[in-house]
């Protein structure tokens, strides 16, 4: 069997996303039998054949404006040519996502429905945040896994007028590392599981 690959392919505008990135590829690359690589896209452009070779890719953009990036959803559309068309190349391979915005809410949930969406498009195994919601009870805390509540993807938040060095705080960064360690994992059973079945 092969060493598992994860890909982390994400925009970032400020900087912030960019830091929840690396926490996420920290999380997936602590996985024994599994490296993780981080790609930033800046529109149409992408390293296909790597991307393509990867058996899971977690997506990470802002959120802007209720939605993705206007870059990330560039290269999400480049996608329906170079991976759709040409055959679905990404179907069965495991995905999930993460974003980051000024705002605790920020409409993040809507840009995580759309990275769903476009992994489902592509026929891909979507990977939940699989925590618990933090800071919901008294007993809670900013330093809580999860604080802001999501569970269809890691979400992150920081204050616009905070540098990446400040933003986003230490629990959202540890949540991006538990994605990104959760993905990985699935990744390596899913391989081991075809391994056998092959065998």
């Amino acid at each position: 069997m092969h060493n598992v690959t994860v890909a982390i392919v994400y925009h970032s505008g400020y900087g912030h996303t960019a830091r929840q990135a690396a926490a996420v590829w920290r999380g997936a690359n602590a996985v024994e039998g599994v490296t993780a690589r981080l790609y930033a896209v800046e529109g149409a452009d992408a390293p296909w054949a790597e991307l393509t070779n990867a058996d899971a890719l977690i997506f990470g953009a802002p959120t802007y404006m209720g939605g993705q990036s206007a870059q990330f959803k560039a290269f999400q559309d480049a996608t329906s040519k170079t991976v759709f068309a040409a055959g679905g190349l990404w179907r069965n391979k495991v995905a999930a996502g993460f974003t980051n915005s000024a705002a605790r809410s920020g409409d993040k949930l809507a840009t995580l429905q759309q990275l769903a969406v476009f992994a489902a498009q592509h026929g891909m195994h979507w990977v939940n945040l699989g925590l618990p919601p933090g800071n919901n009870s008294s007993a809670g805390s900013e330093d809580d896994l999860n604080r802001l509540g999501f569970f269809m993807g890691a979400a992150s938040q920081s204050n616009a007028d905070e540098s990446p060095e400040l933003a986003p705080p230490q629990a959202d960064l540890l949540t991006a590392e538990h994605l990104g360690r959760r993905v990985a994992e699935v990744a390596l059973r899913l391989a081991y599981g075809e391994a056998a079945l092959a065998g």
